[in-house]
């Protein structure tokens, strides 16, 4: 990119989009133009960064309106997706946020807000173990990192001084999208991809334990290829969807959201998403949704029965997605967000000491960051929001 020239914003079609998306190592999934089909209440742009006649970055922008008023917060989750860890990210983000800012005002925008897909810090399983385990830890960011990332300290610093203010609310998740993830490493630090047996190792001797007894009780595990085997499964796991929902106390999506989201985003590459099913001696006790953009695998919806919870059908069901990660070339296996407590009294604990397990690592991101644009309709947003 040039050195001191701001890019150019403009709208691009959805197929040029695309295109940019399959030609990087990795993207959000919530950066496809599919995920804009998703969210059909909100309003989707597909917008491209040219350094001169050059493509170099794109953005999916869904703009959310301000009741009774046609004006709208532009929001692009975790993105846009730019070379984020170059040293051009680290030093010239005005060069494509401000003609950002000023296209998406352009479209009737009062504020803009992104999620930069860069890591500020690291801390490994053994550690966010020791953190549990220890009664003066009370968050995350008490441990002090295993690693920090500098291209994300760089990236924040810009943020605040190009005018960004970054959302948070209580237990680290931002008004859209979580700050802290858990991943599993599927490569070494070479970038050489790891083995089934590497992965294994870096698991806790339980989860080793559970993935034995979960074969050996023949619990069967199947991934669905292509938009028609995954529909064929959808209502099954979503009825036991909605009864994990019922039993951890949480308000579930309706069947019609996951339908959208298998043809959108099957559509768009028939190995985006997968269904997975694990079952014991015909009965389904767990399910999931996975998704792969290039090298970065999520596990985005999971579900489990409360019977025969001794098999371990979601030992097994993990186990098969990250092997089929690996599989396609994926060097992250993304369990996505936890919260930033590590208090054991925290009913959050137990989800994040089964992520952990795994032997991964809690990552933290530069979170979601707003640009008011206009300063009384985006005050008037935010009291909305909290209301609510």
């Amino acid at each position: 990119m040039s050195a001191n020239d701001p890019l150019t914003v403009r709208a691009i079609d959805e197929a040029d989009h695309l295109a940019f998306i399959a030609t990087q190592p990795s993207a959000s999934f919530l950066q496809t133009p599919a995920w804009g089909r998703v969210k059909a209440e909100w309003r989707r742009e597909s917008l491209g960064f040219f350094d001169g006649p050059d493509l170099v970055g794109t953005a999916l922008v869904l703009y959310r309106q301000l009741p009774k008023l046609k004006r709208f917060l532009a929001y692009v989750p975790e993105g846009p997706v730019l070379d984020w860890s170059s040293e051009w990210a680290g030093s010239q983000l005005a060069q494509a946020l401000v003609p950002l800012a000023r296209h998406c005002k352009a479209a009737g925008a009062f504020g803009v807000r992104i999620g930069p897909p860069v890591v500020t810090a690291r801390w490994s399983a053994q550690q966010v173990k020791d953190g549990i385990a220890d009664e003066s830890v009370a968050r995350l960011t008490d441990l002090a990192p295993d690693e920090r990332g500098p291209a994300g300290a760089r990236v924040v610093a810009q943020l605040r001084e190009l005018g960004w203010q970054q959302q948070l609310t209580e237990g680290g998740f931002s008004a859209g999208q979580p700050q802290y993830n858990f991943w599993v490493r599927l490569a070494g630090d070479d970038g050489a991809p790891l083995d089934e047996d590497a992965v294994l190792k870096t698991m806790n001797q339980q989860w080793r334990r559970n993935i034995k007894k979960a074969a050996k009780a023949g619990v069967e595990v199947s991934g669905t290829t292509g938009a028609d085997e995954a529909l064929a499964v959808l209502e099954e796991f979503h009825g036991l969807y909605v009864h994990t929902a019922e039993r951890d106390h949480f308000t579930p999506r309706p069947l019609g959201y996951f339908r959208t989201m298998v043809e959108a985003m099957a559509a768009e590459a028939p190995d985006r998403i997968r269904l997975y099913t694990a079952r014991h001696e015909g009965d389904l006790v767990a399910a999931t949704i996975a998704v792969r953009v290039g090298r970065h695998a999520w596990y985005s919806y999971g579900a489990s029965s409360t019977e025969k919870r001794d098999v371990r059908g979601s030992n097994a069901v993990q186990w098969q997605m990250m092997r089929d990660a690996l599989a396609a070339g994926a060097t992250v296996y993304d369990l996505r967000g936890i919260t930033d407590t590590l208090d054991a009294d925290d009913p959050h604990v137990g989800l994040i000491q089964f992520k952990v397990g795994t032997g991964g690592e809690a990552v933290e991101y530069a979170g979601e960051w707003d640009l008011p644009l206009n300063r009384a309709l985006y005050k008037a947003f935010s009291l909305y929001m909290a209301r609510r």
